[in-house]
């Protein structure tokens, strides 16, 4: 989700909640602690240079039960982001504790917002040897039409 997908739908709601992939929403007096611009520029395993620019929300589970961060503040927040920052309209990843600090990819879904579990993958498999996966064939599937019949006389 990109930030100005966050900021259009933070101008449609009342409250703001964030939902864990396993379905628990955030506490609802969580704080949104940091705004930021990450930048990381690596080599992946083929060789190949690469930049990647995420805009990253830190949310915090405070221990403060009276205070609610409401959809026009975290709007001020980003907005300041953008203009000290530089902000542009990259995707946001959400940090979040967990057993860890965990990061997260964020979607919509009209009422909250999904912390999207992320995955590591290989960015350069052609290049570093991973075998190409074969694709996997149901034999109920296959074309009748093409297969031979018993007695047929095809094979």
């Amino acid at each position: 989700m990109k930030l100005s997908e966050v900021k259009s739908a933070l101008k449609q709601l009342k409250t703001i909640a964030f939902q864990l992939p396993n379905g628990e929403l955030v506490p609802n007096h969580f704080h949104v602690t940091e705004v930021g611009k990450i930048s990381k520029n690596f080599i992946d395993c083929g060789g190949t240079l690469r930049n990647e620019e995420v805009i990253n929300f830190q949310l915090w589970d405070a221990n403060d039960y009276d205070h609610r961060l409401h959809p026009e503040k975290l709007i001020d927040i980003i907005e300041l982001s953008e203009k000290t920052l530089g902000l542009g309209d990259s995707e946001i990843e959400v940090e979040y504790q967990g057993n860890t600090i965990e990061k997260y990819a964020l979607d919509f879904d009209g009422t909250n917002f999904l912390l999207v579990s992320k995955q590591t993958d290989c960015l350069a498999p052609d290049k570093c040897g991973m075998p190409v996966q074969k694709p996997k064939i149901k034999l109920s599937e296959l074309n009748k039409a093409n297969s031979c019949a018993p007695g047929s006389g095809c094979c």
